[in-house]
């Protein structure tokens, strides 16, 4: 099949999309294990510790798959680049999170599908249609009015958080353009490490390390399995279809981790927060429908 073609362009959309939001599901139970262990751990230490439990495991992954063999890709330029970008971006906004209220963190790190977007318009000459850029907007409002976010708890933390979220969207650009013989498997063990080098050095520089009992390790070590699967998906979400279509389906992970609080905490959202997700859940199936009717038009001159 052609990959320019219609059909395989939907397929790949579709994967995307899939991709997208079993990654964002994946990343909502990392955080809620993290967030449980960051009650007796310091915030670098357990960074450290979860991300050597996943790079530990992708690489017996890579082992167990053969891929060690082409190990040396992950010294290529692209792949380094995005490595740096996700390990920074990753500190920036945990640091960040340090210093914020979680919704007002939550909010601008749910801006990373605009500037996703409009990075795939700049730099890949994107065609988005006044669909797309709506389904965006709905679902940032939605996220809003989900978190509802206190103005006067921003500072400059806020802006450390901003460029976070913008790194992030960085990053995902270059995933983009790595070339498609670098397995994403190995890509994703180039994060991995990254994470953990960072958070290791910013952990001895900072603070000091306290014991490590049983439970906690185990608890990271799942931790560490979510975060992996995270890392993978998204690398292949990003590395499928239109950007600027899958990247609003990022927002799946604030209904993931709505339902998670509810069946762990007990967290019930209130009536703006209902309304938000009612926008969150509106956008998400407005992209689908208008993508699958933009999809059938394209494939029906085909089919006659």
């Amino acid at each position: 099949m052609d990959a320019n073609s219609p059909a395989a362009r939907l397929a790949a959309n579709r994967r995307g999309v899939l991709t997208m939001a079993a990654g964002m599901a994946s990343f909502v139970v990392n955080d809620a294990l993290v967030k449980f262990v960051s009650q007796s751990l310091p915030g670098a230490q357990l960074i450290f510790l979860r991300g050597a439990f996943a790079t530990a495991l992708l690489l017996v992954i890579c082992l167990a798959m053969g891929a060690l063999r082409d190990i040396r890709m992950l010294l290529d330029r692209r792949v380094v680049i995005r490595a740096a970008l996700d390990a920074f971006a990753s500190m920036a906004y945990l640091t960040s999170l340090f210093h914020l209220p979680i919704g007002n963190a939550t909010a601008i790190n749910m801006a990373t599908p605009v500037f996703i977007t409009l990075f795939a318009v700049i730099a890949f000459k994107e065609q988005v249609g006044p669909a797309r850029w709506l389904a965006i907007a709905t679902g940032f409002t939605g996220v809003l009015l989900v978190v509802q976010p206190n103005g006067a708890a921003f500072n400059a933390y806020a802006l450390l958080c901003l460029g976070g979220t913008l790194l992030h969207a960085a990053r995902d650009l270059t995933t983009r353009v790595i070339a498609r013989s670098i397995p994403s498997l190995l890509i994703t063990v180039s994060t991995a490490i990254a994470v953990t080098l960072l958070a290791g050095l910013w952990a001895l520089a900072t603070q000091q390390w306290q014991p490590v009992n049983a439970r906690q390790l185990a608890l990271l070590a799942a931790a560490g399995v979510f975060l992996s699967g995270g890392y993978f998906l998204l690398t292949v979400s990003m590395r499928s279809g239109d950007m600027s279509l899958i990247a609003p389906f990022r927002y799946a992970g604030l209904l993931f981790a709505l339902l998670l609080g509810y069946l762990v905490w007990g967290d019930v959202p209130n009536a703006l927060a209902w309304t938000g997700i009612a926008f969150l859940v509106g956008a998400g199936l407005y992209v689908l429908q208008n993508e699958r009717s933009r999809a059938r038009a394209e494939l029906e001159p085909i089919a006659d």
